[in-house]
């Protein structure tokens, strides 16, 4: 590897081998960064994501890890600045969820809920405190955490991953106070998201349906696609130099419904 490329800013990106966590990984290496690209299920699809990522001009590595392991937490940022010498932000994609009724209470149990926390909340805490003092080196570092409007209208997957994104809320607060003034911490709270999370539970058909009704209800009149997600994940990272501790809804209108004029009887 070139001393050029040592010296460029580096990413990690949890959960990155697929859906939104795969575009961030192209949008930081399109802005330069080198990137390592963090991955549970899907090896065959980091690697392509790494081959991407690489066509511009920078480093790219695929590490293995289960953010909800400690051990694997600390040994994915070893890894990092083993490679490439450093660590200048940290995107926490990864997730994980229950797909189930809502009010199917008797179908969502303890286990679940631990299982879901233990990637969606600790995950991102034993990253970022596996991290925290590589970031505290750089001179723009950031953390960006991936929470969900599940956190702020009670609708999502299932009772445990709608909590696990309104704990993501607050740890990322309390992080951006705890990091501060090195590190700058936020988060963003897409809507929903044209990707494949629901497709193997719902099928094609109602997954359209779902976009449909979704784009409908937006003021936007549209929902988002993961490339705009990251845009704004990257600002955060990258731009947003004096903001910290922010909730960003990114969700094309949805939170504020469509517009209703209301006219006089004529």
């Amino acid at each position: 590897m070139s001393d050029i490329k040592r010296k460029a800013r580096v990413a990690i990106i949890t959960g990155g081998a697929t859906g939104i966590g795969a575009c961030c990984a192209r949008t930081m290496a399109r802005r330069g960064y080198n990137v390592v690209v963090n991955f549970f299920d899907f090896e065959e699809q980091a690697d392509q994501v790494v081959t991407e990522c690489q066509k511009f001009g920078v480093n790219a590595l695929a590490i293995y890890g289960d953010v909800s392991k400690d051990n694997d937490c600390r040994k994915i940022t070893e890894k990092t600045v083993e490679h490439l010498g450093r660590i200048d932000a940290l995107i926490c994609c990864a997730a994980t969820t229950q797909f189930t009724q809502l009010s199917d209470l008797e179908n969502q149990n303890s286990e679940d809920f631990l299982r879901i926390y233990g990637v969606n909340v600790i995950g991102i805490f034993q990253m970022a405190r596996a991290s925290a003092p590589h970031l505290k080196c750089s001179d723009n570092g950031a953390i960006v955490n991936i929470s969900s409007i599940a956190s702020q209208n009670g609708i999502g997957s299932s009772l445990g991953y709608i909590a696990s994104k309104g704990a993501v809320n607050s740890l990322s607060m309390a992080l951006a106070k705890m990091l501060a003034p090195d590190v700058r911490v936020n988060c963003v709270l897409p809507g929903f998201v044209n990707t494949t999370w629901f497709l193997d539970y719902v099928g094609q058909q109602r997954l359209d349906e779902i976009k449909d009704e979704f784009a409908r209800n937006s003021a936007l009149q549209n929902i988002c696609e993961p490339e705009e997600i990251a845009d704004a994940i990257a600002f955060l990272a990258i731009d947003a130099t004096k903001t910290t501790g922010q909730l960003l809804l990114s969700d094309a209108g949805s939170t504020l419904g469509p517009n209703i004029e209301y006219s006089p009887n004529n």
